[in-house]
């Protein structure tokens, strides 16, 4: 009888190796939180800002990629999501001017290693607007580091230009060259809104290379599209333009659009977007 310990703890030895090679799930989202608008009347953000956070806390996210966030909105988040540390940078200046596309990260989760913002333009390392954009447009970057595994990863969110085709276009082909360079060769995830509907020439170009997370994804929920406005118009006047794409994955268990309202209060004017995946 004095045997059996011995033995048990010999078959717990073996078999620990196993369970070491399983990969971490990681629950990322890409939300467009819409500015703070006072016009926006009974949507307006401080009516919607708590069900945000709400929300936020349930889908238990590692990483998230925010749109159209200001800084007055951007300390309402930090004060609320205490467990995430924050990058990002106010289009405008470079500071807390105009519009972020922040990155939070959880943590306790990951360490971060280098990060940054770069235009999308001609002259992406200083503030100016590209090709035929109506306005300053940017994105945001961090390489992180996983503690449960050690392994190093580029997340980067974006927001493209509503108005500017070409700069849509040239912003996708900018991402491309900068994924290139700051991964180099690591495992990607890129969050954003790019206001561009999947069959647009700037989504396939970033499809030449990247993968879109819904067409792959083992388990696949919610509507054929991301943006609503305030309003409940007509299924076929919404548009998929939020994504999350990924390279060098290993799976995409889950992916989802989240449509949830609170009575009449919507989240934003975009649906959130998660994906759970194994880096």
């Amino acid at each position: 009888m004095k045997k059996y310990p011995l033995i048990f703890s010999l078959v717990m030895v073996i078999s620990l190796p196993t369970f070491a090679q399983i990969s971490p799930q990681i629950n990322a989202m890409s939300f467009n939180i819409r500015y703070d608008n006072p016009e926006d009347g009974d949507q307006n953000w401080h009516k919607r800002k708590e069900n945000v956070i709400r929300m936020l806390d349930f889908y238990d996210l590692d990483i998230i990629g925010m749109q159209e966030v200001l800084v007055t909105q951007l300390n309402y988040l930090k004060d609320n999501l205490p467990d995430y540390n924050v990058i990002g940078v106010g289009r405008g200046d470079g500071k807390e001017k105009g519009e972020f596309t922040p990155v939070f990260y959880r943590k306790d989760r990951f360490k971060e290693v280098k990060s940054g913002t770069f235009w999308l333009s001609e002259t992406p390392e200083k503030v100016s607007k590209g090709w035929d954009a109506a306005l300053e447009r940017i994105a945001t970057w961090a390489v992180l580091e996983d503690k449960t595994t050690g392994k190093e990863f580029l997340f980067m969110n974006t927001h493209f230009d509503h108005r500017g085709k070409q700069a849509r276009v040239e912003s996708a082909k900018l991402l491309k060259s900068k994924i290139a360079e700051l991964a180099d060769g690591k495992q990607v995830i890129l969050t954003g809104d790019f206001n561009s509907v999947p069959e647009s020439e700037a989504i396939q170009t970033l499809k030449s290379g990247l993968i879109d997370s819904r067409e792959i994804a083992s388990i696949n929920y919610g509507p054929s599209w991301t943006s609503t406005g305030f309003t409940d118009r007509p299924f076929e006047q919404r548009r998929i333009i939020d994504y999350i794409f990924l390279k060098n994955v290993n799976a995409v268990n889950r992916f989802a659009v989240i449509t949830e309202k609170l009575n009449d209060l919507f989240l934003s004017d975009h649906c959130p977007v998660f994906v759970q995946i194994e880096l």
